[in-house]
């Protein structure tokens, strides 16, 4: 049995798991370090853009896990999985009987999707997470003619937005498009969007309003019935050159719906039958289920820690979770600590990349004895994704996440550019959809973390014909 002795382990080759590598080799490149992955391809970053101080936007790319040694010459990469963890004794244990005595760990396993009922029982039914799922999914899509897609985050939008030449079924359980990231009104505006595309129209004029409203209002009405036309950010550009055989491309979406059961069927037109749980029933060759994603915990431990309501491993402020020396970073992490007003989780690449980040500088610390001091990342929450071709930038409460019902929202719309919507509260700024190129990133983001009474602004804080950059110069 072969025996290892590192000061540093990092379990997991996703976004967390090079992130804290990377962290560490900066930060402490002589001490030993070793990683354990399942893959011999790893997690790249690359292209990393600042809109603004927490606002980034960087592409994910995988890479050979050996060129991490370009950083660290001195880092064991093991091929392996983690089997067992010995938190007394500080001992890590592989599928393959590798042992590795470490100091300090880190925690990177990712999460797995959540996936139908019984989808293991049937290959045509695949969930989107990595580039082996992604590589199946391709080979579906070369001869598919109907899909139905189940989910409403942003891997489902990506895939409706960039397949074509083949018919689409979208099932969510909300009663609008992707409710993870946006609110109504900008899903009706990308739904506008995709009906006018086609159609060159003039440009309609900027539209602002303002509305104070409780978290029981409905913004905007959508039309229910509207017929048109963990992977990383841009991983859905390998799918934009790929179309079905089928000439007749259409996207249905059906709402406040699951799936409740599904079959293999022969003799008739598509080999899969699909049952909603309102009694339809879908016809298709095959279902992406794209419902998001649970903490992958997949190896045994001499004591557990404590765990977040959703499964995950919580962590305090230094990504450490409730058994000293072992930290968590990513997907399988729940952040436990006591957020900043204007801060929240959700299980994004970005957070991952800013857990492990802090979970690698909380390690150093821990090994050579000095204080650290949390992230100025987590004072406020962002998020820079694409979503149906457009920039989407979400900050803070953007969707007045935990204000109660005494806020209001300021919105400007220009079809088919852009989308703005503010949320305030007191006349203070407290989150923002930014959908566009509308170079508000910075001012939006000071706005937040200042809280700066916007009250004498009035609607001119948004008003295409002032530029406002003036007020705050």
């Amino acid at each position: 049995m072969a025996k290892l002795k590192v000061s540093y382990l990092v379990v997991g080759g996703g976004i967390a798991g090079v992130t804290c590598v990377e962290t560490l080799a900066i930060l402490h490149p002589e001490e030993s370090l070793a990683m354990i992955t399942a893959s011999s391809l790893v997690k790249n970053v690359s292209n990393v853009s600042f809109y603004a101080k927490t606002i980034v936007k960087f592409d994910v790319s995988e890479t050979e896990a050996r060129s991490l040694l370009r950083i660290h010459p001195n880092l064991n990469i093991i091929y392996d999985s983690l089997k067992t963890l010995n938190t007394k004794d500080k001992l890590a244990t592989t599928d393959s009987g590798i042992t590795i005595e470490y100091k300090v760990i880190c925690i990177c396993t990712g999460g797995i999707p959540r996936l139908i009922s019984d989808s293991n029982k049937c290959d045509r039914i695949i969930g989107i997470r990595d580039t082996d799922s992604v590589n199946d999914f391709k080979e579906k899509l070369k001869n598919g003619r109907r899909m139905v897609i189940v989910g409403n985050g942003g891997i489902a939008s990506e895939i409706v937005h960039s397949t074509k030449g083949i018919q689409k079924v979208w099932v969510i359980r909300d009663d609008y498009i992707s409710k993870t990231f946006i609110d109504p009104g900008a899903a009706e505006f990308f739904q506008n969007t995709m009906k006018t595309k086609s159609s060159k129209v003039p440009q309609a004029p900027s539209i602002l309003r303002r509305h104070i409203f409780t978290e029981d209002d409905k913004l905007i009405s959508i039309n229910k019935n509207l017929k048109s036309a963990a992977l990383g950010p841009d991983w859905y550009r390998k799918l934009e050159t790929l179309t079905g055989d089928s000439i007749e491309q259409e996207l249905e979406i059906i709402y406040n719906v699951e799936v409740d059961s599904f079959q293999e069927v022969n003799n008739k037109e598509y080999p899969l039958e699909v049952k909603l749980t309102n009694g339809k029933l879908i016809q298709c060759d095959f279902v992406v289920s794209a419902t998001g994603v649970e903490p992958a915990v997949n190896f045994s431990w001499d004591h557990e820690p404590k765990r977040g309501q959703d499964g995950g491993l919580a962590v305090n402020e230094y990504q450490e979770t409730s058994i000293a020396d072992v930290f968590a970073a990513g997907d399988v992490a729940t952040a436990a600590w006591e957020y900043a007003p204007h801060w929240f989780q959700l299980r994004l690449w970005t957070q991952a990349r800013q857990m492990a980040g802090m979970a690698a500088k909380a390690m150093h610390a821990k090994m050579t004895n000095e204080n650290v001091l949390q992230d100025f990342c987590f004072e406020l929450f962002t998020h820079c994704t694409t979503l149906f071709g457009y920039r989407v930038i979400l900050l803070g409460k953007y969707n007045g996440q935990g204000l109660g019902n005494d806020y209001e929202i300021l919105l400007r719309t220009t079809p088919d550019l852009e989308y703005i919507k503010f949320v305030l509260k007191n006349g203070r700024l407290q989150g923002a959809i930014l959908i566009g190129e509308t170079d508000l990133e910075e001012m939006v983001e000071n706005l937040i973390l200042d809280q700066i009474d916007l009250t004498p602004f009035g609607d001119d804080i948004l008003n295409p014909d002032i530029d406002i950059d003036d007020y705050f110069d």
